[in-house]
C-alpha cells in the first residue's frame, strides 16, 4: 500500500450526521484522492491507500469518492511557457516550455524535469486549483510534493532551486513565439502578470 498525506478536510452533515471529505497526495507518481470519514484528519496526518480502500491508523475507512492519477495525462513540450510549465483548461495536458532542459544534472546525479516540474508540481497546482484550493495554497502544496521527489533522488532542494532558477529567468525573459489555445491562465491571472497575459494572448495558436 503506498502512504499519502493528508492536504484538508472539509466537513459536511448527511441525514443529521457529519462526516468529513478528506484530501490526500501522494508524492511518489503522484495520485491525488478524496475520501469520506467519520473524523476530521488533520494537514500532514498518513494515510494508506491499497488502490481501493484508505485506511487511518490500521484502520479501513470509507472507499475513496475521486482518484486522480500523474501517469494518466500528457507532458507536452512543444510551446513556449512563460512560466516555464503550466496546465491545460481541462487539466489533462502539462506543458513545459520547449526551450527548457529536459533534464539537469546535479550533483552528479539526474533530474527529469518533465517529472519535477510538470508532473508533480504543475499537476498538483492544478489537481488542487481545480478544486477549489486557492492558488497561493495549491502553489504551496506544489512547491513541498516537488521538493519531496526531488530529495527522493538524493538531490539537494537547495542546488536543484538553485539551477532551475537559472532557467526560470531564461525562460521568462525570452519573447513567446508560440503559446498552446488552451493554457491556463490562472496563475498568471492571480500575479497580476497583464504584460505576460498579453503576450500569451498575442502568441496563441488561433
Amino acid at each position: 500500500m503506498e502512504k499519502y498525506d493528508v492536504i484538508e478536510h472539509r466537513e459536511r452533515s448527511e441525514e443529521g450526521e457529519n462526516s468529513y471529505i478528506i484530501s490526500a497526495l501522494n508524492f511518489v507518481v503522484p495520485t491525488y484522492i478524496k475520501f469520506r470519514f467519520s473524523q476530521k484528519l488533520l494537514k500532514g496526518s498518513e494515510i494508506t491507500f491499497d488502490g481501493k480502500t484508505v485506511y487511518y491508523e490500521n484502520a479501513q475507512t470509507s472507499d475513496i469518492l475521486e482518484c486522480k492519477k500523474g501517469s494518466e495525462i500528457t507532458i507536452d513540450t512543444s510551446y513556449d511557457i512563460k512560466y516555464t510549465g503550466g496546465y491545460s483548461i481541462d487539466g489533462k495536458t502539462i506543458f513545459i516550455d520547449r526551450n527548457f532542459p529536459t533534464s539537469l544534472d546535479i550533483g552528479g546525479k539526474t533530474v527529469n524535469i518533465l517529472e519535477s516540474i510538470g508532473r508533480h508540481h504543475e499537476l498538483t497546482e492544478k489537481w488542487l486549483t481545480g478544486d477549489a484550493y486557492e492558488y497561493p495554497y495549491a502553489h504551496e502544496i506544489a512547491d513541498g510534493i516537488e521538493k519531496r521527489y526531488v530529495e527522493s533522488l538524493g538531490i539537494d532542494w537547495t542546488a536543484y532551486s538553485n539551477e532551475v532558477g537559472k532557467h526560470l529567468h531564461e525562460t521568462y525573459a525570452r519573447k513567446l513565439q508560440r503559446s498552446p489555445k488552451d493554457l491556463d491562465l490562472s496563475p498568471y491571472i492571480y500575479s497580476h502578470d497583464n504584460l505576460a497575459i498579453e503576450e500569451i494572448r498575442e502568441s496563441q495558436e488561433v
